[in-house]
């Protein structure tokens, strides 16, 4: 076998041992471990997400069932005078809905601007209940992405002061960095959610009070058919 056979195998050897990388992979409780101490507000924030779009969610989407017939009842009672039966097919009505025309019941009599200022303040009460602790997620949003930005940063200091003190090395440089950015990425990711959910929630309200505002006009002209 000549010389030049021998090399060319030595290099084709050396070429495929470089091209078959090691794999490496991290564990997901490795990452939030290294992520440092700032994990801990993100967590609770990550807790608090999940805990208030859940009741939120319930919250709003009881509220948003409403029977197709309901107003359809009322006007039956109150165009034949039966005014207690509405009253009572009001109370029994465990939404929003049900409650706002509970009010404008209550209010017959009296002029119709007054029956709808009053609908319209029970309207404002029930928009509040099913806003509550909405507030939270945008909070969320807003400092879920700044807790992972300062644990970035404050790992970033930590790793330049290490270098200064203890020399440089690539490889603790390339650690370091991926390492202290987890924060930023989870902090991303949860202000992500939160102002999805955020959005989300927000649009199902819109729904509801659409709901709401409809259901108040066809009362008020309920109110002004004669009666049988």
């Amino acid at each position: 076998m000549s010389l030049l056979s021998i090399l060319l195998q030595i290099d084709t050897t050396t070429q495929a041992t470089t091209a078959a990388p090691t794999s490496e992979s991290i564990s997901f409780f490795y990452l939030m471990k290294e992520g440092g101490v700032l994990m801990i507000p993100l967590f609770i924030c990550s807790l608090l997400l999940v805990y208030v779009f859940a009741e939120r969610w319930m919250a709003i989407r009881k509220a948003s069932n409403i029977d197709p017939n309901f107003l359809a009842r009322i006007r039956e009672h109150i165009t034949s005078g039966n005014l207690s039966a509405a009253k009572s097919l009001a109370k029994t009505t465990d939404n929003p809905v049900g409650r706002m025309i509970d009010k404008g019941i209550s209010r017959i009599g009296k002029p119709i601007d007054h029956i709808e200022k009053s609908m319209e303040s029970a309207g404002k009460l029930e928009v509040y209940q099913m806003e509550k602790n909405l507030s939270i997620l945008s909070t969320i949003a807003g400092i879920a992405p700044m807790f992972g930005f300062l644990g970035t940063i404050a790992g970033m200091i930590i790793l330049f002061f290490n270098i200064q003190h203890q020399g440089f090395s690539l490889e603790t440089i390339a650690g370091g960095i991926y390492t202290k950015m987890v924060t930023s990425a989870v902090g991303l990711i949860i202000g992500l959610m939160s102002y999805v959910a955020y959005n989300y929630l927000n649009a199902q309200i819109n729904k509801n009070v659409n709901k709401m505002e409809a259901a108040s006009v066809e009362f008020l002209d309920i109110l002004q058919e004669p009666t049988r």
